[in-house]
């Protein structure tokens, strides 16, 4: 647990957008490791690692169809006014921008762009999480690529003007 959580949290984070919902499916991943521990087998290539990962991404998916969003008539308080340097607050908002561009991706192209960039895994490795073919995990890739290209260069030719 120890060697692996940070990968599992940071995963669940990258998916997810929410810190809390990060840590409760690394806890619940490793919850349903240990049930499955006493029969768990090395599946060909597959490591416990793999096995991990496979189990945090499809926790990730279900639990972002499962959220709807909350409407409500209270405005939420201001954070502090304090004034920033401009070069936090233009970097700030630019990885804003791609973490909110990233969550708005199909759950199965995240997956795989979070798998690929923020855990850094090859393509044979991320498509043994996702239970894909490799050609099947790189298509997915590639249009989570394209997508976030659309979506991040409008706003970036916006501010240039």
């Amino acid at each position: 647990m120890d060697r692996h959580l940070n990968r599992l949290h940071g995963l669940a984070w990258h998916m997810t957008g929410d810190r809390s919902h990060a840590e409760d499916i690394a806890q619940e991943t490793f919850l349903r490791f240990w049930q499955a521990a006493p029969g768990w087998k090395k599946a060909g290539d597959a490591t416990m690692l793999t096995w991990l990962r496979r189990v945090a991404t499809r926790l990730c998916i279900d639990e972002k169809r499962r959220m709807r969003p909350v409407y409500t008539d209270l405005i939420p308080e201001r954070t502090d006014p304090t004034p920033r340097v401009d070069i936090e607050l233009v970097r700030s908002e630019t990885a804003q921008r791609v973490q909110n561009a990233i969550l708005d991706l199909p759950e199965r192209q995240r997956a795989a762009l979070v798998l690929s960039y923020y855990q850094h895994l090859s393509q044979k490795d991320g498509a043994a999480v996702m239970g894909l073919k490799e050609k099947a995990y790189e298509s997915l890739l590639s249009r989570a690529k394209l997508t976030l290209k659309q979506r991040l260069l409008p706003e970036k030719e916006s501010l240039r003007q």
